[in-house]
This record gives structure tokens, C-alpha cells and sequence, in this order.
């Protein structure tokens, strides 16, 4: 990963074999980011994403293994329990011009990613939802 900073905004490049939330993570552990937007674009090699179940509770998942154009990845940055957390949706399409999408979960690039990351000058944390399962924001 390469990045550079201006102003409130970090542009990426990741390389490669990268991973898409474990590289993001570890910049905000390294620049100390508690809150932020994030939008990319760029080429995987392999994804695994879902959708959330409310019936049970928790994200049912798929993978996508062959390479794809990544046409959007767009999400937020917060914490939970002091460590970065991201949630992040993708959506890539396949040789064929399909488009799949979803809850991002990991995403190996096969040829490089362009990510943005616009910080906020606030902590924004995630507590567990009893009702719903999931982690929300909590002001």
C-alpha cells in the first residue's frame, strides 16, 4: 500500500495480493482515523461479501473467486472497542458485465485499487444492537 495525505483526505493505491480491509485498518491504526467516508475503485482477484439476515441475525455470505472490476466500493470508518471498524459495501462486475455486489467482508486485488478516505474531526463508535444483531452507530 501507498499513500498519500492532503488536507483531511488520504488517497491509497493498493498493490496486488493487498487486502482491502486489513490495508484500510491499518491505516487508521497508523494515522489514528476514528471516523471517515470511503469510495474506491480498481480490480480483485477474489471477494467475499454478503447481505445482513435480520430472520437470523447475522450476515449470510458468498465469494467470487476470479478476477473483477471493482465498479464501486463505497463505506464508512468508525470504531468499536477502540479498534478500527469498517463497513463497507462493493459492487464488482464479472467477465460478462455482471454486476454482484454486497456487505464487504475481504477482498484481495488482482491489479491495484484507488481508494479515497475523507476523515471527519469526530469519534464516531459502534455498540451491538440488541434488537437487530448488528453493531450501529452510537452518538
Amino acid at each position: 500500500m501507498d499513500y498519500r495525505k492532503s488536507g483531511n483526505r488520504y488517497v491509497l493505491r493498493l498493490n496486488r495480493g493487498e487486502e482491502i480491509i486489513a490495508s484500510i485498518s491499518d491505516l487508521c491504526r497508523k494515522e489514528n482515523i476514528k471516523a471517515a467516508s470511503v469510495n474506491g475503485i480498481g480490480a480483485t482477484q477474489s471477494v467475499e461479501a454478503g447481505f445482513y439476515s435480520f430472520k437470523k441475525k447475522k450476515y449470510c455470505g458468498y465469494c467470487f473467486n476470479q478476477n473483477m472490476e471493482i465498479l464501486s466500493l463505497l463505506g464508512n470508518i468508525s470504531t468499536k472497542d477502540g479498534e478500527p471498524y469498517l463497513h463497507l459495501h462493493i459492487v464488482v462486475s464479472n467477465d460478462e458485465g455482471e454486476a454482484l455486489g454486497g456487505h464487504l467482508t475481504k477482498a484481495v486485488i488482482s491489479v491495484t485499487a484507488e481508494i479515497f478516505i475523507d476523515t471527519l474531526d469526530i469519534d464516531i463508535n459502534r455498540e451491538p444492537d440488541s434488537l437487530t444483531g448488528i453493531n450501529l452507530i452510537k452518538f
